[in-house]
């Protein structure tokens, strides 16, 4: 299927791996020009001549924090108006309630919930004027089950979610759509390091810790990064045109209700 995105433009956040590089993979394979952005070089540089080797598509690399306004201007100025926006940043760390102060919790709205907005705020109006955008946030699983220890995520990511809500039912006339990707276990550098924190924690092998938890999801496995990166791809296409204020789950059939 040709998904209609041939010279789209797209910025694409924490993309030098995990599920933000499955995205930008997956973009530049329908000949989107990708700007990824990450803080650390040497992985952005990599997955960058990886996606060019792969792709041939252009590839813009951009090293900075996007949830400091400094990084955001850096990111904006590299893809002033892109059709396509990825929004992405690492998830707060667990914990318990009684332990947060005011700091954590505003750590975790400014990297989940403010900064997604913010770039959507300055990248929506071209979208709307060209009659052509879409933005896809990934934000969590939890959002539709939320995870008792992961307080902080499971509040900043639904706050995004309630945001987005409306506004994709206002700019929907446009030709503009607004859906989330809420993912469940990938086989990620995340869920292998905190398999292996688990593991230590119980004192039982990494491998059965992995496996233990793989069992559990109905399908018997973990999501590939491919996978992700291919359902970002179609809610990009112009197919997915009639998609829009959507939470996209995947994670395997674990949630187990339902709507």
């Amino acid at each position: 299927m040709d998904l209609g995105l041939k010279g789209k433009t797209a910025l694409v956040c924490a993309a030098s791996k995990g599920l933000g590089k499955g995205c930008a993979v997956s973009l530049a394979r329908e000949g989107v020009d990708v700007t990824i952005l990450a803080r650390g070089v040497e992985a952005l540089e990599a997955t960058a001549k990886e996606i060019r080797e792969a792709t041939g598509a252009k590839v813009t690399t951009l090293a900075c924090d996007i949830t400091t306004p400094e990084g955001r201007q850096k990111a904006l100025a590299a893809c002033p108006a892109p059709d396509i926006l990825v929004t992405n940043a690492g998830g707060p760390p667990p914990g318990d309630f009684r332990q947060w102060g005011e700091a954590e919790w505003l750590a975790a709205l400014k990297a989940n919930m403010l900064t997604p907005i913010e770039l959507i705020k300055a990248t929506i109006d071209p979208m709307i004027q060209r009659r052509f955008g879409r933005i896809i946030n990934i934000t969590s699983g939890a959002v539709k089950m939320p995870i008792d220890v992961l307080g902080l995520s499971n509040g900043a990511r639904t706050g995004l979610t309630g945001f987005c809500a409306g506004l994709a039912r206002q700019v929907a006339q446009h030709g503009v759509t607004i859906n989330n990707l809420l993912p469940g276990p990938f086989d990620t550098d995340r869920l292998r390091t905190n398999t292996r924190l688990a593991a230590e924690k119980s004192g039982k092998p990494v491998e059965e810790v992995w496996n233990q938890r793989m069992m559990q999801n109905p399908s018997r496995r973990f999501g590939t990064v491919e996978e992700f990166g291919d359902a970002c791809a179609f809610l990009a296409s112009s197919q997915a045109g009639f998609i829009t204020g959507q939470n996209l789950l995947m994670d395997g059939g674990h949630f187990p209700g339902t709507l």
